[in-house]
């Protein structure tokens, strides 16, 4: 079947066939994305989203897959506050990101927005509970108030007995955990994560993916995961394919 065939409306969620999923979630949107297009210009013109139109739920957990070079990155960047579209609206809650000026931007990613990302991106030189604690630097949280919510993060992902661990003394599967931890300690409405488990044994992979799940369930986040693993993505309520630029439901 083709892709054209397959394709559903994307304004709702799919119901998922498993017994244990979460039921759909019907809640206020999370995310608007309407008639969404991204063009990057230079000697050629590249088209990475074509004419997007898409609703996320608030709550909802969803899984993007698709080819290397069709579009992934891009809307997991415009999901997260990092870049504009070229035409079309963003909106974010009740905020529309599509024309916020670059701090604007800034704010609303260290407010509301946590990221994950497959390479950790901790800093080397900083030990765990350092490296969480940096999160809250640009909102401005006093250092106790850091301090305090730093290890609780930490103790939420079953780090409290490794705070003061560089991540050179940390497995792969513990730095995720300091980098998730790093996401939460924000408090934030959206979880972001872009091939979060890609550097991950599958065991390990399994544990960061329930920890994320169960966090999702705990604390209502929304959670959207960009991922070329299909046994990640079936674990999501909901899952997009992106290919030349063009959604559709799987």
């Amino acid at each position: 079947m083709s892709a054209a065939a397959s394709a559903r409306p994307l304004t709702t969620a799919v119901p998922s066939n498993e017994p244990n999923a979460d039921p759909p979630q019907r809640s206020t949107a999370m995310y608007r994305l309407e008639h969404v297009t991204k063009e990057y210009r230079g000697k050629r013109t590249v088209t990475a989203l074509k004419d997007v139109t898409l609703e996320i739920p608030a709550g909802q957990h969803v899984a993007i897959q698709g080819p290397t070079g069709g579009g992934k990155s891009t809307l997991l960047q415009m999901l997260g506050a990092l870049d504009r579209p070229t035409s079309g609206r963003v909106v974010l809650g009740e905020a529309e990101l599509s024309h916020l000026p670059d701090a604007k931007l800034a704010g609303v990613r260290a407010a509301q927005l946590g990221f994950v990302f497959q390479g950790f991106n901790l800093i080397p030189t900083l030990s765990a509970q350092e490296n969480v604690e940096a999160a809250l630097a640009p909102l401005g949280v006093a250092a106790a108030e850091r301090t305090r919510r730093a290890g609780e993060a930490l103790a939420a992902v079953g780090l409290a007995d490794r705070a003061g661990h560089v991540p050179g003394e940390l497995s792969g599967g513990q730095q995720q955990r300091v980098a998730i931890a790093r996401a939460l300690v924000k408090e934030p409405e959206v979880l972001l994560a872009d091939e979060p488990t890609g550097a991950l044994d599958e065991g390990t992979r399994d544990e960061i993916l329930e920890l994320l799940e169960g966090i999702r369930r705990d604390r209502g986040l929304t959670l959207v995961v960009v991922t070329h693993d299909s046994a990640v993505a079936r674990r999501a309520e909901r899952r997009l394919h992106l290919m030349d630029g063009v959604v559709t439901e799987r």
